[in-house]
């Protein structure tokens, strides 16, 4: 299970374990970067690669599943794998409510973290691909007029060249060319194409 490019991180007190799981994830092709503490691995550098944190539900001064809330409260979005020797069903019914992976019980075989850190990994890669993607749509969008931003959501939502033309109080003709520019440079080669690239924008429809 070679995964290229990726980097698992580890958070756990335990110095022993960190060693552990560093020659795990190393055994299967993975580069790993562990830490002692939250406080280390928020001070990492920054690695623009998919990634995902194998965090202990218990460190010293701190809640793993509190960690968890602080990184999606700074809008830090990196799948999480809990390992803990104290779990209990609250604390994984928590723990997958707010977005983790897997939530695995000290022991646990070693193929069952790995199998998580595959899906967290692609998980990972999958968001930041639609991130990605998202921020060439935004530049293309940046390139739109004021009134082909105006028309784009009437063209989405089904009105035709006259109902819009009646909506924002210009010509057919008119709406015709601007539709005709929005396409282009929104690089939509039909309505279609156009509505899923608003679904990805967030662009809301507006009700015919």
């Amino acid at each position: 299970m070679t995964e290229p490019h990726s980097i698992v991180f580890v958070i756990d007190d335990d110095a022993s374990m960190r060693d552990a799981l560093d020659s795990l994830i190393r055994s299967v092709g993975l580069e790993a970067k562990t830490f002692g503490t939250p406080r280390e691995f928020l001070q990492r550098q920054r690695w623009e690669m998919p990634s995902c944190l194998i965090l202990d539900v218990r460190l010293q001064g701190k809640s793993g599943l509190d960690f968890q809330r602080e990184l999606a409260e700074a809008n830090i979005h990196i799948p999480i794998i809990f390992i803990t020797a104290h779990g209990d069903i609250p604390m994984s019914v928590r723990a997958m409510k707010a977005g983790a992976v897997e939530f695995l019980t000290k022991p646990y075989r070693p193929q069952d973290l790995l199998d998580a850190i595959h899906v967290a990994l692609e998980r990972d890669r999958a968001r930041r691909q639609r991130e990605a993607e998202v921020r060439v749509l935004r530049e293309r969008f940046e390139s739109l007029t004021a009134r082909e931003r105006e028309v784009l959501p009437l063209v989405v939502s089904g009105l035709l060249n006259k109902q819009i033309a009646a909506e924002i109080g210009t010509s057919e003709a008119a709406v015709k060319v601007h539709r005709s520019q929005l396409m282009r440079k929104m690089a939509a080669h039909s309505v279609a194409d156009l509505v899923r690239i608003a679904g990805k924008m967030g662009i809301p429809f507006k009700a015919a």
